[in-house]
């Protein structure tokens, strides 16, 4: 027997679980896919040894979208704001970082002259020219903004803080700048990781009503005599629905619509580059160097801070939670064990000797962070959440016009469910 629905969602990550809420309130009758075992994507955490950690670093804008949009669905966001400052990072030198006042009084990074440069940029970026982003790559407006290589670096460096992106020729300047924007408001760490987030969309999602099904896994996609959807799962189930809405990679959705279907952003989604990264985490019992929370490379693509200082991320409270990043160029070949090796000597330039005081570790050599490097001339592709097919749309952090990672899986996800509801809401006068 073919199970009827009015909705169904699959992905049951960020983008997924905040659609299921916001349709929830309604009468439509709502089922969420998951094909893991455990719902989150790539918003779960996972408890090693007593210890939570997240897929690589994560933190929420304070000042984003999705805070407010998470709040507005009464989700708890529990957390602290690291401080500005740390260090930066070139060969075995040392800076202090200039991203606090006090930072970019001690800097020795920077002189004078490019000290006041440095602070102009900033004002600039807090009331950029949209027109004028809308058209360049970072690296064109990196490069007409200053003609310094050190305030370059240091723009390229919170770029890639700001975005993961480390692909400057390539990635649209709107969305850097746009999310620059966001980090110099803040971030918080949650206590608890992001799970907790995850944690309460699920349960708001069951008590109101949304059927969550995890390991079922969609396979395809067609469209029956009566124009309503049928989806065939891995384990051969078929669903019958009017609305879905696809939440997951990019690329995998080409796969799952039928070739019969006329889609027209077919070619698009084979071009869409995903944002990578190899990541380290890693619990301590304690820090050699307990001052030393925070640090970037200037030239080198690498990320360290320590997370439980700002957040309850290990259960037995004892331990010190850090993450080492290295942001992937979508071009460069990935070596497993040689990432690994780097950073950990990247980690050992800022907490020497940190092997004897370790917990837990886990290396992630090729993370996708997003599932798209948002470039010059995309947005036209995401200006509505439906697609060419009528009643098939897109949320995920890959399809927003103009955020990327949480921001785009957040607002995607609540915008989807609005456009479904009016779609519903048309249907219904018409009838």
């Amino acid at each position: 027997m073919v199970q009827k629905w009015d909705v169904v969602i699959v992905g049951g990550g960020l983008a997924g679980y905040v659609a299921a809420n916001f349709l929830a309130k309604t009468p439509l009758n709502v089922l969420l896919l998951e094909k893991a075992k455990q719902v989150g994507g790539r918003a779960r955490t996972d408890i090693i040894n007593h210890q939570l950690f997240n897929l690589g670093p994560h933190a929420l804008y304070k000042k984003g979208m999705a805070r407010t949009i998470l709040e507005e669905l009464n989700i708890t966001l529990e957390g602290n704001t690291p401080k500005l400052g740390g260090i930066l990072i070139e060969n075995n030198t040392k800076y202090v970082a200039p991203f606090s006042p006090l930072g970019l009084f001690k800097t020795t990074f920077l002189n004078w002259k490019e000290r006041k440069e440095w602070v102009s940029i900033l004002i600039k970026i807090k009331n950029p020219n949209r027109d004028e982003l809308d058209t360049k790559t970072f690296h064109e407006w990196v490069h007409q903004s200053t003609n310094s290589e050190k305030v370059r670096s240091l723009l390229y460096i919170i770029g890639r803080l700001a975005t993961y992106c480390h692909a400057p020729h390539k990635v649209s300047a709107y969305v850097v700048i746009s999310h620059i924007q966001y980090a110099i408001g803040g971030v918080t760490y949650l206590d608890g990781g992001w799970q907790t987030m995850i944690d309460q969309l699920h349960n708001q999602a069951v008590i109101s009503g949304v059927e969550i099904q995890t390991k079922s896994n969609m396979k395809q996609i067609v469209k029956n005599k009566s124009d309503q959807f049928q989806l065939t799962l891995s384990n051969g189930d078929c669903l019958q629905t009017k609305h879905v809405l696809y939440t997951g990679a990019p690329d995998n959705l080409n796969n799952v619509i039928a070739e019969s279907f006329p889609y027209l952003q077919r070619n698009f989604l084979e071009e869409i580059v995903p944002v990578k990264a190899a990541t380290l985490d890693v619990a301590l019992e304690k820090l050699p160097k307990p001052k030393q929370l925070f640090a970037m490379g200037i030239t080198t693509p690498y990320y360290y801070s320590v997370h439980s200082k700002y957040a309850r991320l290990s259960q037995s409270g004892q331990c010190t939670i850090l993450h080492v990043l290295k942001y992937h160029h979508p071009d460069e070949r990935l070596f497993g064990r040689q990432e690994q090796t780097h950073l950990e000597a990247f980690l050992n330039k800022i907490q020497p000797g940190w092997q004897e005081y370790e917990v837990a570790r886990r290396f992630l050599p090729q993370i996708t962070v997003n599932y798209r490097l948002p470039q010059v001339g995309e947005r036209k592709n995401f200006c509505q959440s439906e697609t060419h097919i009528s009643g098939l749309f897109i949320a995920g952090d890959w399809a927003s016009p103009d955020s990327i990672l949480s921001e785009g899986a957040v607002e995607s996800g609540k915008q989807a469910a609005i456009e479904i509801m009016q779609k519903e809401g048309r249907s219904s006068h018409a009838t």
